[in-house]
């Protein structure tokens, strides 16, 4: 049955890129699990793989991508969902495209970033060496649910995998720090120090500020981003774990969020048996994943994708693009299933300073919705911003199309066009100045 199954979807595969239908990157695995739910088991059963399955709210196409690419500057052969087909079907998928038509696959390690709400589905049907877990969000509320749901429901997914794997958690983190807690197996921390932490508490955004051991809210020393910091309960005395690595000697992608991917993912090398030499020369001409800080070349001006589809997310884009002193910004809010239906979650972010971009763009399906966000920061700043109907540097575009094309405008040779989308944004995106789908 699978012979057949990797053959048919192989065919699937050709037909819709030959067709420029997509990439081809799901069809094949749906069809296989519809047939044989088993399909991946049974699979990884038959090919000697080390499996590494990188999961969290934020973060994981990046950081897969990071271990990839030093995987492979090593002289190690990978396969990776790397297209962000982070389903079921979309590991079913690669198996299929990168294996032989006899199923036989050839390489050393196979990296599968997983969609919040189907790891425990993941891990009842693989078992991985490695497991990277970077950090729990809200996110998608409508699909996924609060954080502590998220976290309850890994928990108990990841306790019934064997002593086999190790252990990659943020230790920053108080529901991912609390997953290694008492598990079988090597559990390795990574984390921030002191030197990285910001004013005050957990921002508006934090989701994870009560102990998930006894419920007590936490006491937190520093705090980076969100709710991730040097944390403890001062009743059960729960605490942030011992840190295995809080540096790196390079970081390849600005932010500090992608800082936390960088110690993710070289802490998972380590493991694996690279040194950091090793690590850090393949980092130095590292690119970033499709809408993860990637820069595309548009009638010869720059346009740079910060993905941004939840608050602690569009936070640190935002925090990074100001950092980069970002003058024009567009910034796509759509409400799809990729996306999640509830945008509420956009009265949760921080655009202090918003007033000092030059040309600011909104489109969208939720287009008046974010321009409405943004009137209540200037408002509440108390910016100098006029109306739109007076030429005002504040724009709203029904047709996202449009909205690019003036972003680009507006720019000088040496500018670029700073973009925040949500997912399904970030790919319509993509496609305009593309030509091209990813999906």
């Amino acid at each position: 049955m699978n012979f057949v199954l990797i053959i048919l979807g192989k065919i699937i595969s050709t037909f819709i890129q030959t067709l420029n239908l997509g990439s081809g990157s799901t069809w094949p695995g749906h069809i296989a699990l519809k047939f044989n739910k088993k399909f991946i088991r049974e699979f990884l059963g038959k090919n000697k793989l080390k499996i590494i399955v990188v999961a969290g709210t934020n973060g994981k196409t990046t950081t897969s991508r990071m271990i990839r690419v030093v995987l492979e500057k090593n002289d190690r052969s990978v396969i990776q969902n790397e297209s962000g087909a982070n389903l079921l079907n979309g590991i079913a998928s690669i198996l299929i495209l990168k294996s032989n038509w006899m199923g036989k696959m050839e390489q050393d390690f196979a990296i599968f970033e997983i969609d919040e709400n189907n790891l425990p589905l993941v891990l009842d049907e693989v078992t991985p060496d490695f497991l990277v877990i970077l950090n729990i969000f809200r996110d998608q509320l409508d699909r996924y649910g609060e954080v502590n749901a998220i976290a309850e429901k890994w928990g108990e997914a990841i306790k019934k995998l064997k002593g086999e794997t190790t252990y990659i958690f943020n230790a920053d983190d108080p529901q991912v720090a609390f997953l290694g807690n008492k598990l079988n197996g090597k559990v390795k921390y990574f984390g921030f120090k002191n030197d990285n932490k910001k004013s005050g508490g957990p921002d508006a955004s934090a989701d994870s500020v009560f102990c998930p051991k006894c419920g007590i809210r936490l006491e937190f020393k520093d705090v980076y981003f969100s709710h991730l910091g040097d944390w403890i309960c001062n009743k059960c005395r729960f605490k942030r774990p011992k840190i295995d690595i809080h540096e790196a000697v390079c970081y390849p992608l600005k932010g500090d969020y992608n800082k936390y991917n960088t110690l993710a993912a070289i802490l998972t090398l380590r493991e694996i048996g690279l040194s950091d030499i090793e690590i850090s020369e393949a980092f130095e001409d590292f690119c970033p994943a499709f809408g993860r800080q990637e820069v595309v070349k548009y009638k010869d001006k720059r346009v740079q994708l910060f993905l941004s589809k939840n608050p602690t997310g569009f936070n640190q884009s935002y925090k990074t693009i100001k950092d980069l002193g970002a003058k024009n910004v567009l910034l796509v809010l759509n409400d799809r299933i990729p996306d999640g239906r509830d945008i509420s979650w956009i009265w949760d972010t921080d655009l202090g300073g918003i007033e000092k971009f030059e040309n600011i763009s909104i489109a969208g399906d939720r287009v008046y919705d974010m321009a409405l966000r943004v009137k209540y920061e200037n408002e509440s700043q108390k910016s100098k911003v006029k109306s739109q109907n007076n030429n005002s540097k504040l724009k709203t575009f029904e047709d996202l199309r449009d909205a690019v094309e003036y972003g680009v405008s507006k720019l000088n040779t040496d500018e670029t066009l700073f973009v925040l989308p949500t997912y399904s944004a970030m790919l319509e995106v993509r496609k305009i100045l593309t030509g091209k789908k990813i999906l």
